[in-house]
């Protein structure tokens, strides 16, 4: 049966408002309906002040979503921002006669808390139930070849020893289905958490499993952050050393909800050598500065070109840029990745060079890659632990 926005609309019209006052729709509190695969996502616009307050509010209009014959699941996030197109309707808010009314709070996407999550040292962030580490592999721009470098980064870990998941952050573009031949959709445990899917020896999930390649995602800031948020945290991902996340390109969303809720052990930079790519690379390493998340290194990607008739070297895009940014800024240069036409042919056709060529010398660039990040994580957490203060009791 196909879901349609009409019997979306009508079904949220039973869901009343805050403090019983009408409807979420009537009250205008609810945003653009998107629905993909009888999946059903949108956002609820409420007082930044009553978020947490609310959030009976948002767990009630998912299940009566989940109830429309047809529809497969729903994402449903809270949010404060405010929506164009006669959207601003006021929430009303609990009278009181003790207290004025609080000033607007800034605008907050407040997550669906997850089950037995571990507390975490980084400043109040969650840790993720079963994973010991979680690794952003990043770029500035699109077009530098980062979700290559993630699946290859991850694979590199894996055939260095370790338990490695991969989670695919992009989610206007998820290419993890594609770069790792995994077809098909996801199960779930008991109709609520969802198992990842399997291939090479990795655990892994994307928005691409869930909805067809060619479907456009269009969607606002507060989805990016609760589609980030279910993957992230209701797949069963446990036991993993390490979850490697290939973020989308840029600074936006996704970047920051992962930087500022997710403990993560450090971030990935993955870069060309033109200047032009290293401008935008910059600004990914500068945010991920801003939000305490420790800078592991930067991959120079597409790095040099060897002629496969001559064996003569061509630096198309330039070269040493990025190793000279790194050492410009006192962070590691993890390695060059030669611009080679059988990465690009082994990823389109979904065989990694590193599960496809582990004997290559593309492969062995990679995994070198795998175990310099993997050093540079445990340095962090020496650095970490070496910080926290110990309590003596005398």
């Amino acid at each position: 049966m196909t879901v349609t926005k009409e019997s979306v609309v009508e079904r949220l019209k039973t869901v009343n408002g805050p403090d019983f006052t009408g409807n979420i729709v009537d009250l205008g509190m609810v945003s653009e309906i998107f629905i993909a695969d009888s999946k059903v996502f949108f956002s609820i616009t409420v007082p930044a002040a009553r978020a947490q307050e609310l959030e009976p509010l948002r767990a009630a209009a998912e299940r009566a979503v989940k109830t429309i014959p047809g529809v497969a699941s729903a994402v449903v996030a809270l949010t404060a921002e405010k929506k164009g197109g006669g959207m601003e309707a006021p929430v009303p808010a609990r009278q009181s006669s003790q207290a004025a009314p609080s000033p607007p709070a800034p605008p907050a996407a407040p997550q669906r808390p997850a089950p037995q999550a571990p507390a975490s040292q980084s400043h109040g962030k969650r840790g993720v139930p079963g994973i010991d580490a979680i690794i952003a592999v990043a770029s500035g721009k699109g077009g530098v070849g980062k979700s290559t470098t993630a699946v290859n980064l991850a694979l590199g870990l894996a055939a260095n020893g370790l338990k490695v998941g991969v989670l695919d952050a992009d989610i206007y573009g998820p290419s993890m289905p594609r770069l790792l031949n995994i077809h098909g959709r996801p199960q779930t445990v008991d109709g609520k958490i969802l198992k990842p899917m399997q291939n090479y020896g990795l655990k892994v999930m994307s928005m691409g499993f869930l909805v067809d390649e060619e479907t456009p995602m269009i969607w606002r800031g507060p989805m990016v952050m609760s589609a980030l948020t279910q993957m992230l945290r209701e797949v069963e991902w446990g036991p993993l050393d390490v979850l490697v996340v290939d973020m989308p390109p840029g600074t936006g969303d996704a970047q920051l909800t992962m930087a500022q809720q997710v403990p993560l052990a450090g971030a990935v930079i993955v870069s060309t050598p033109q200047d032009l790519a290293l401008i935008d690379a910059r600004k990914g390493l500068n945010m991920f500065k801003k939000v305490d998340v420790p800078l592991l290194g930067i991959v120079e990607n597409m790095s040099y070109f060897l002629a496969p008739d001559t064996g003569k070297r061509y630096d198309i895009f330039g070269h040493g840029g990025a190793r000279r940014e790194a050492e410009r800024l006192g962070v590691t240069f993890l390695g060059e990745v030669p611009l080679e036409m059988g990465i690009r042919e082994s990823s389109d056709a979904g065989a990694p060079v590193v599960a496809s060529k582990p004997e290559g010398a593309e492969a062995k660039i990679y995994r070198d890659i795998a175990l310099k990040v993997w050093d540079r994580v445990q340095e962090e957490r020496g650095a970490a632990e070496a910080a926290v203060p110990s309590i003596v009791f005398e």
